[in-house]
């Protein structure tokens, strides 16, 4: 990770700083906006290490969005068992409408926007939901849990944004 806050800060990235061993990095930007630093960083990343790697940018408003627009507010306090997966794009309804017919329990999810929250009450070790979640659905995306995406958040915060 430190390797990884390293090259952030070697594109010109201030406030740079990493979440576990996730890949997450929170940073400030002198300008630009999500769409271009993604480019930037991609490009960036497989000038220095050989090989493309898809990357995400979102900025603190994203996160707070994400957090508020919660629909499971009552297993919040379980993160382990609360999930949200940052989505390339907003599905279409036609790409959502398979996952729905495979959720046949006890997990249950929802998409607003990009974000798919998904509620797994056994946690993801017991899901087998969880595994046709990329199969089906076909656009990319990374989960993390509930804990994970407040960290973020506050990472965010104190970022400045």
């Amino acid at each position: 990770m430190a390797e990884l806050r390293s090259f952030f800060e070697d594109l010109g990235f201030t406030d740079v700083a990493t979440y576990v061993q996730s890949g997450n990095v929170v940073f400030r930007a002198k300008k630009g906006d999500a769409a271009s630093l993604k480019s930037e960083i991609e490009a960036a990343f497989e000038r220095k290490w050989g090989f493309h790697s898809r990357i995400m940018v979102r900025d603190a408003g994203w996160f707070e969005r994400l957090v508020q627009d919660n629909p499971y507010p009552e297993v919040a306090g379980e993160p382990t068992k609360l999930h949200a997966y940052a989505l390339e794009r907003e599905p279409t309804v036609e790409e959502t409408k398979p996952l729905a017919d495979k959720c046949t329990g006890p997990e249950r999810f929802e998409i607003k926007g990009d974000v798919l929250y998904l509620h797994a009450p056994d946690g993801l070790g017991k899901s087998v939901f969880v595994n046709l979640i990329p199969r089906t659905l076909k656009v990319p995306g990374t989960a993390r849990n509930w804990r994970s995406v407040l960290a973020l958040l506050e990472m965010a915060g104190k970022a400045g944004g």
